[in-house]
């Protein structure tokens, strides 16, 4: 079903389900993001690869990106919660 303002409406247990959804990805990226940061803090203290490095920083980027990507689904996800 589609709202007036053209997004996907949905009932508030199927809004609910999302965040959760979105609450527990955010969980398990954050804390892979850690280890991730760790990992490069360890490595940063003896040599490494310079290529291995770089793709661990990467990631650990990409990785935050998508973070950023879902705290603001969560955001959108609450505010049509509150609407519904």
């Amino acid at each position: 079903m589609v709202d007036n303002d053209g997004r996907e409406s949905m009932s508030a247990p199927e809004y609910r389900e999302q965040l959760e959804r979105v609450d527990a990805d955010l969980a398990r990226l954050r804390q892979e993001v850690r280890d991730m940061r760790r990992e490069i803090g360890e490595r940063g203290a003896g040599p490494t690869d310079a290529a291995e490095m770089s793709s661990l920083i990467t990631n650990a980027e990409q990785q935050e990106a998508l973070i950023e990507d879902l705290e603001l689904r969560r955001q959108q996800l609450l505010r049509r919660l509150e609407e519904a």
